[in-house]
Parts: structure tokens; C-alpha cells; sequence
């Protein structure tokens, strides 16, 4: 997306820096689980949450050599805490870190449609109101039919959005999910009760089965659903600038 078309919220959410914040609060959730259940020390875990930052530019360099994003990321961290950081990550692989943190900001993101839905619908249905004895021709096939209201045109792009709303949060409820499994998910150095109380501290499901990632099928639910809103507001879009046109006024 060229950045002056950019919602600048969502680009907040989708930068490098909010990336890395995600990561650092998901290995700071999983340190403090793994203090609950006695597995890291408490000390540890509070430096872990105390300390850990990052720079993305030393990020960048470290990565240069380690070839390896999550890497760079947790030896940038551990730079910061000290000692300590010999339990970051610990029983981790980096789809743990990764995936759980991508749901977090898919869920943030569609937060912030959810809102703008509801801001568009309530515009609408305004508009639906205002017109609702507003005369114009209805069409079939673009040709004149029968006379009708524009604010029963209004109306079904009130119901159209209504189900987006109702499919988008069907969506975020299916991305929601972390895992916490270790490596291929088979819970090899982690008890499934870590899981839980990580996911529950960043608000997420545990998965109820992964593998080295979660699974793909729940990005494609989440973004065919944005593709299907695109579709209704082009829809929209472009039946107002027909309406609009020097002809038909």
C-alpha cells in the first residue's frame, strides 16, 4: 500500500516496531507462565519483563549475521536484560513466538475494521433515513423498471455490511488462537499447561492441535473475508459514481 493511502493506525499495527513489541510480549507472557509454573526462576522472569527492549537497528545488524529474524530479535533482547536472558525463549521454537504474536495483530487489525464498519453502517443507515421518500428509478439490466427510493438502495448496502460485520467477526474469532507447543507442537520441553496460561494472558485460544506452525486455513477464513468487504464497498463505490454521472444525476 503506497503510505499516504495508508489508515495510519493500521500501518502502526503492520510496522516493525509494533512486530517486535508483539514478540517481546509474547515471550514475556511465556517467561512469566513457565515462573507460575515453577520452570523459570521468578527473578528472571521479572527481569525478562523489566529489561526487555529493543533497537530494530541492532536487530538489523545481528541479523546480518545470524540470517535468522527471531534470532537477531531474542539476542537484541537478551543484550538488554543480562543474565537473566538465558531463560527468554526458553522451551521455544520460533513459530511459537511468531505465529502466536501474528494473531495478536490480526485481532488488533480487525479491531480496527470492525470500528470502521460500524462507522460506515451507521452512516448509511443514516443516510437510508434521510432518503427513505427520495424517488429514483430502479433498474434491470440497466435499463428503467419500476420507480423506487434511493433509500431502499440505501438499505441494502445496510444489510450487505451487516453481514461483512457479522463474517469479520466469525474471522477474528478464528485467528485468536496461539500456540505455545515447542517444536513440530509436540510439547517436548513444555507442559500443554503453559500453553494455556500464555494464551490466557494475551487473551488467545490455545490451539487445540499444531505442528511446527498453526495452521494456514485460519488466515485464508481471515483474509477471503477481507476480500469479500473489498467487494461490497467497490460495489458501492462504484454504483455511486454511476449515480453521480452527468446522465443520470
Amino acid at each position: 500500500m503506497i503510505r499516504r493511502y495508508t489508515n495510519p493506525e493500521m500501518g502502526r499495527i503492520w510496522s516493525e516496531q509494533r512486530r517486535f513489541e508483539t514478540w517481546l510480549l509474547v515471550e514475556t507472557a511465556a517467561a512469566e507462565a513457565m515462573a507460575d509454573a515453577g520452570i523459570v526462576p521468578a527473578d528472571a522472569a521479572r527481569d525478562i519483563r523489566e529489561r526487555g527492549g529493543f533497537d530494530i537497528g541492532r536487530i538489523d545488524e545481528i541479523e546480518q549475521t545470524t540470517q535468522h529474524d527471531l534470532i537477531a530479535f531474542t539476542t537484541c533482547v537478551a543484550e538488554r536484560v543480562g543474565p537473566s536472558a538465558r531463560w527468554l525463549h526458553f522451551g521455544l521454537t520460533s513459530s511459537d513466538v511468531v505465529d502466536t504474536a501474528l494473531a495478536l495483530q490480526m485481532r488488533e487489525a480487525c479491531d480496527l475494521v470492525l470500528q470502521q464498519l460500524d462507522a460506515l453502517a451507521a452512516a448509511v443507515a443514516r443516510r437510508a433515513h434521510e432518503h427513505r421518500h427520495t424517488p429514483m428509478i430502479g433498474r434491470t439490466h440497466g435499463v428503467h423498471a419500476e420507480p423506487m427510493t434511493f433509500g431502499l438502495k440505501l438499505a441494502l448496502w445496510y444489510a450487505e455490511i451487516g453481514r461483512a460485520r457479522t463474517r469479520l467477526a466469525r474471522a477474528r474469532d478464528a485467528v485468536a488462537v496461539g500456540k505455545i507447543s515447542g517444536a513440530v507442537g509436540t510439547f517436548a520441553h513444555l507442559d500443554p499447561d503453559v500453553e494455556e496460561r500464555v494464551c490466557e494472558r494475551l487473551g488467545l485460544r490455545a490451539a487445540r492441535t499444531s505442528t511446527q506452525t498453526l495452521q494456514r486455513d485460519r488466515h485464508a477464513e481471515y483474509f477471503s473475508t477481507l476480500a469479500l468487504i473489498g467487494c461490497s464497498i467497490e460495489k458501492i463505490a462504484v454504483e455511486i459514481r454511476h449515480l453521480q454521472r452527468t446522465e443520470v444525476r
